[in-house]
């Protein structure tokens, strides 16, 4: 039904990350507020979105 996407933290910018889709790496970054991320995430952290939340991998 809901496919998991997997990304990496390009980077941090103040409130807002910048996130890299693993599947689709020509696409342009996705600019995401990181009060939706989890707490721990840094640059280089694997996520995976799936149901409308990202988790840590």
């Amino acid at each position: 039904m809901f496919e998991s996407i997997e990304y990496t933290v390009e980077r941090l910018d103040g409130d807002y990350a910048y996130l890299k889709n693993e599947a689709a790496p020509e696409e342009e970054l996705k600019c995401v507020a990181r009060a939706l991320l989890p707490a721990e995430v840094g640059e280089g952290t694997k996520l995976a979105y799936e149901m409308f939340q990202y988790s840590v991998i």
